[in-house]
């Protein structure tokens, strides 16, 4: 069975059971008929994905692999702000009338610095230290910049990512202010599983364990009925997902070199409701 099922059943059940209900609080999102969006959450959920073992998406239900994959490219390649650059229309509701989401995701891993090795952005100085000093501990990127929250059209959920070398296999750490885990939980995950696939191969590594730690873990309350039918489910084993082996430059990979094997999966949950 998929090991990252077995670890969302249990992320799952433990947010519904041991979670803090926000009922009776005051909060920030409604439903689309006005209804506050309260939440069953757990503080500082960390989960562990080691891609050298399986690729970790859900069989409870499918996950998009190739639209997940178009979406990372969107941010972190194309470094884009302008959902005229995505496939998808999964940010349409964050977009301005120009398709821009203002200064936000892709606008700031663009942002050019000056590093001791140079100017260039967030992402490239990533790939260059990779590269030159993978030893390094300040392998990083972060996108959560205050000075232009106010000029973004979400400000961003999955704000910070770190690489770390041992050996021949790169690692990363995926930090997440909030997440819907209904929604977008297994979105992220394999999203950020083939980024760092792509960043090792790119850079002559192994692709190793995903940490991805969220800081507000939460179910919404139009979510457990849903959640808890989900987490009964048949578990299938992990599908295979592998990159083209021939492309060699981050900037060269596109949603075809993503490959997708023997994915056997549960029907999709349809009409999710979705909290603003």
């Amino acid at each position: 069975m998929s090991k990252a099922d077995v670890l969302f059943v249990d992320m799952c059940t433990d947010i519904i059971e041991n979670g803090f209900s926000s009922e009776g609080q005051k909060v920030r999102p409604v439903w689309p008929d006005g209804t506050p969006a309260h939440t069953i959450k757990k503080f500082g959920v960390v989960n562990r994905y080691n891609l050298q073992e399986e690729f970790p998406a859900l069989t409870l239900r499918p996950t998009a692999i190739k639209s997940a994959t178009d979406e990372i490219l969107w941010i972190w390649q194309k470094k884009s702000n302008n959902i005229k650059d995505l496939n998808s229309h999964i940010w349409d509701e964050w977009a301005d009338e120009n398709g821009s989401i203002g200064k936000g995701y892709g606008y700031q891993l663009g942002v050019k610095y000056k590093f001791a090795h140079g100017e260039m952005d967030q992402v490239d100085n990533v790939l260059w230290q990779l590269k030159n000093q993978p030893y390094s501990r300040r392998i990083l990127t972060n996108i959560f910049n205050f000075s232009d929250l106010t000029e973004m059209g979400l400000e961003p959920c999955a704000y910070s990512m770190t690489f770390n070398v041992t050996g021949d296999t790169l690692n990363g750490i995926l930090n997440q202010r909030s997440q819907d885990i209904l929604a977008a939980n297994n979105w992220n995950v394999v999203q950020y599983s083939i980024l760092l696939m792509m960043f090792a191969q790119a850079t002559g590594f192994k692709a190793g364990e995903l940490v991805h730690v969220i800081s507000d873990a939460h179910i919404y309350d139009r979510h457990v009925p849903i959640i808890k039918e989900l987490i009964e489910r048949p578990q299938f084993p992990a599908p295979k997902v592998t990159l083209n082996p021939d492309v060699k430059d981050f900037y060269e990979f596109t949603v075809d070199d993503v490959i997708v094997e023997n994915y056997e999966k549960n029907p999709q949950i349809k009409d999710i409701p979705i909290a603003i």
